[in-house]
This record gives structure tokens, sequence and C-alpha cells, in this order.
């Protein structure tokens, strides 16, 4: 089984390629983007990414891990903002996941929806499972919220959560959980709370982000060991 794991940016992609690698691994240029594929114990193909920040990033960078390694699994990990229910260093199993940001009510549309197209998609249940199955980690579960923006704003942060009920936002999730969606390529993201999505968002996210924790990377290392080939 091939399995493709998608880490925005460089600190929380390193952390992996410090931790992870191992004699048969290789490192090439695809899409112009870092990857990085390694075999694990059971067996298992892991290909991680480092898309670069955003929704077109990462949406390349899921497209590239199924058409061009082949990828049948597709995880993404990284660092999001709390919205609703959670506080700084939980960590959040996506269960489903929305692009709060796109944007069509000029021409009658609500906020998030796309025409003629699911506008959520749901994670993968065998991965949540698998996840939640895990020892040694405690996980809170909600709704992914996804949008080009880094969110510090007190009034877009309740509308979003108003209108979609997410528990957390981050700038990818949404974005790789329909490329997966419309390619049927099970998906679950992994995030860890760094902000309040507030003024103050800013100061604390980059605090977490230069610790290049390894808590992710074991995370889903550890449901790729899980995974049958």
């Amino acid at each position: 089984m091939k399995i493709g794991v998608i880490f925005a940016d460089t600190q929380e992609y390193l952390p992996f390629i410090n931790n992870f690698k191992n004699d048969d691994s290789t490192e090439r240029i695809v899409s112009g983007m870092k990857t990085y594929e390694y075999t694990a114990e059971n067996g298992n193909k892991i290909i991680a990414v480092n898309s670069g920040i955003g929704k077109v990033n990462t949406a390349i960078a899921a497209s590239a891990l199924i058409y061009v390694f082949g990828a049948s699994v597709i995880l993404n990990a990284g660092l999001s903002g709390a919205v609703s229910g959670l506080r700084r260093e939980d960590i959040v199993l996506g269960t489903d996941y929305v692009e709060c940001d796109f944007d069509l009510t000029a021409i009658g549309y609500d906020l998030g929806v796309k025409p003629d197209e699911e506008n959520i998609h749901k994670a993968d249940q065998k991965l949540l499972e698998l996840a939640k199955e895990m020892e040694g980690f405690s996980f809170k579960e909600g709704r992914l919220g996804t949008g080009d923006l880094f969110l510090t704003d007190k009034d877009k942060k309740n509308l979003y959560k108003k209108l979609f009920e997410i528990s957390a936002f981050d700038m990818e999730s949404a974005a790789i959980a329909a490329v997966c969606s419309k390619n049927e390529v099970p998906f679950l993201s992994i995030r860890k709370i760094s902000d309040d999505a507030d003024d103050a968002s800013a100061e604390t996210y980059t605090e977490m982000n230069n610790r290049q924790e390894v808590v992710l990377s074991q995370i889903v290392v550890e449901i790729a060991k899980k995974l049958n080939v």
C-alpha cells in the first residue's frame, strides 16, 4: 500500500524527515515540491510531501500523490487555529472538511456553497477509527474549516463558527479532502491547535511552529503501520 502524507509548512515537514529516514529512503522534487519516500516496517510505502501553504499547493500535492505516486490513502498533518471547543495543544481529528472562504454570495449562493458540488467532505471512517485506537495519544474530534487566509479576525471567526459549525480552521485540509473525494481516495487530517484564531494568533502560532514538534509525524506513521497492505 502507498500512503501519501502532506505537510504544508517546512517546519511541519522537517520533523518527519529528521526522525523517520531509513536506508531505503529516497528524496526528489515532484511538481516543484520536495518529496520523501520510504518503506515502513509493515511493507507499506510512505510518501511525504512538503506542499507549501494554502489550498492550491495542497491540491497539487494530493493530485501528485494519487497520479504520480499511486497513493491509495492520503493523510495530512499540521497546525490549526481553534474556533470552538478546542484549546491550544489539543490534537484534533477532522471528521469532515469545508472551504469557508468559497464565496459566490454576489450571485445568490450561500457562503461556502459550490454549484452542483458537495461542499463538505467527510473523513474516511476506517482512518478515524485507526487513529482513535492508538495508545499514548489523546484526541478531540471536529469539523475543520479551510480558507486561504491566516484567521485572526474575530467577526470572521464567529461567522465561520455559526455558518459551518467548525471546530478549527486551517489553510489546507478541505482542499485535500475535495481532491481525495473526487478520486475516491480515503483521507484524514490530524491537526494540533497552535492558537485561538484571534489577534494574538501570529505570535502563538509562530512559537509552536518553530518547535518543529514530532508528535504529528509520529501519529501519521503509526496510522500507516496499522493499514493493511
